[in-house]
Parts: C-alpha cells; sequence; structure tokens
C-alpha cells in the first residue's frame, strides 16, 4: 500500500500510514498509550508528556512524534509507567483535585488515569492553590481549580467551533486558561453546544445543571479502565488519532 510504514511497539508489528504519529497509528492498532492533552480531532499538542515512549532508545511523546519504517517503541515498561505515575502525580498534587466531590468522578480522565496507572497517593507535597472560579456564563464554568493545561478546550474553540474563546495567560506557575473577554467566560461567544464545551478531560470546564445527572456506578470509566476501547478495538467515528 503507497505510503504504508511498518514498526513495532513492545515487539509488535505495527502498520500506518505516512504522517500519522505513533499515538495515531498504535490506537488503530488496538494498542494504548496512556495520554491526557490528546484528543482525537484536535492538533497535537504535546504538553502533558503522560503518552512518553522510548522510540529507539531515546523519549519521545508519542502524540506528535511521527511514524517511520523500522522503528523500535516501548510503550509497556515498567520505567515508563513509573514515570507516567509520576507526572499525573505532580498533576494532582498542582492543583486542586478533590475527587469525591467532584462532579466530574468517574468520568474524569486524570482520576481513570491514575487508577490505570496504580496512584495510591502522591509523593509529592500539594500546592493548594488559590484560583478563580468563572461562573459568569449562564450554562457553563471555568473552575480553574482543576484546570491540567492540556489546551483542549483552547484548541476545540479555534479548531471545531471557529471560535477563539479561550486562551492562555501568564507563564510558569501563573499560567491560565483565560476566557476572551474583560467581563469573563459570560462576555464570550462560546456555548454549551460548543465541541470546547464537551472536551475537557477534568472536572474544569462544565455544563451547568447537568453535574450529577448520571450516577455514580453509571459512569464512564466505574466499570471499565481508561483506555479499554481502544484497546477492544472500537474506535470513535471522528477522524484522527487518540481518543
Amino acid at each position: 500500500m503507497s505510503g504504508e510504514i511498518t514498526f513495532t511497539i513492545d515487539g509488535v508489528q505495527v502498520s500506518g500510514q505516512a504522517g500519522q504519529t505513533i499515538l495515531q497509528a498504535a490506537a488503530l492498532a488496538n494498542i494504548y498509550i496512556p495520554h491526557l492533552c490528546a484528543k482525537r480531532g484536535l492538533s497535537p499538542w504535546g504538553s502533558c508528556r503522560v503518552c512518553t515512549v522510548l522510540v529507539n532508545g531515546r523519549p519521545q511523546a508519542a502524540c506528535i512524534q511521527p511514524i517511520a519504517d523500522g522503528i523500535l517503541v516501548e510503550n509497556d515498561t515498567e520505567n515508563l509507567r513509573a514515570m507516567r505515575r509520576e507526572l499525573v502525580e505532580m498533576l494532582f498534587v498542582e492543583g486542586n483535585h478533590f475527587c469525591p466531590f467532584c462532579e466530574k468522578s468517574g468520568n474524569c480522565e486524570l482520576q481513570a488515569m491514575g487508577y490505570r496507572l496504580g496512584m495510591l497517593a502522591p509523593q509529592y507535597p500539594y500546592f493548594f492553590p488559590v484560583r478563580d472560579v468563572d461562573a459568569s456564563h449562564p450554562d457553563l464554568f471555568l473552575d480553574r481549580n482543576r484546570c491540567i493545561l492540556c489546551a483542549r478546550c483552547v484548541r476545540a474553540s479555534q479548531e471545531l467551533d471557529g471560535k477563539h474563546a479561550y486562551g492562555f495567560v501568564g507563564r510558569g506557575a501563573h499560567k491560565h486558561v483565560a476566557a476572551n473577554s474583560t467581563s469573563g467566560l459570560g462576555g464570550t461567544d462560546a456555548a454549551v453546544s460548543d465541541m470546547a464545551s464537551e472536551i475537557c478531560p477534568v472536572g474544569s470546564l462544565m455544563k451547568k445543571r447537568v453535574g450529577y445527572a448520571v450516577p455514580i456506578g453509571q459512569r464512564m470509566y466505574d466499570s471499565k479502565p481508561i483506555g479499554s476501547d481502544i484497546e477492544k478495538g472500537a474506535q470513535p467515528a471522528q477522524a484522527g488519532g487518540a481518543r
């Protein structure tokens, strides 16, 4: 097949097409590579680094690294699992994530990733930052305490909704998602029907009045781990890479 590329992931031969990333080709081969900032249909971002793999012995972010003929990719090793667990632990302590009280619990990808990677309790001290909650929109709220700076809402607003409702402000520990209005989220053209309103992996950008509509025990990750859909070959309909 024209443009077909063959390589291996943990000794398993995988075929893909020129231009695909390792994460995209792996998902199509029913191999799950843990990730948080990557999302099918969005441009590659590479911020969370949870998808780090070894390519010919060197660490690379699978969501932005293109496939190439003959490369040897290591995805499921104890060292990589430990590294990913530490990255997730740092995301937990850097923000305010109180899972038992969060309406995203059971549907949260960060929480589900912690379970999948075997995170029992973070080894790092909690920051307990004080961050603003923007509830100025009639149908949405933005809780920056839970934001992991994945940029999904920023990319979805620009690339899928044709808007620029969200953007980043500040640098380092002060970097945060901001609404494109001096009056907060309520002053933007963000809508509850936007893709950006659906795509947050945590409980940061949420719809009002529907947070507890699905009971605990019936939520996305209550009965099966994150990534199990990819491993079973259930691919979302939208074209692109990882779920």
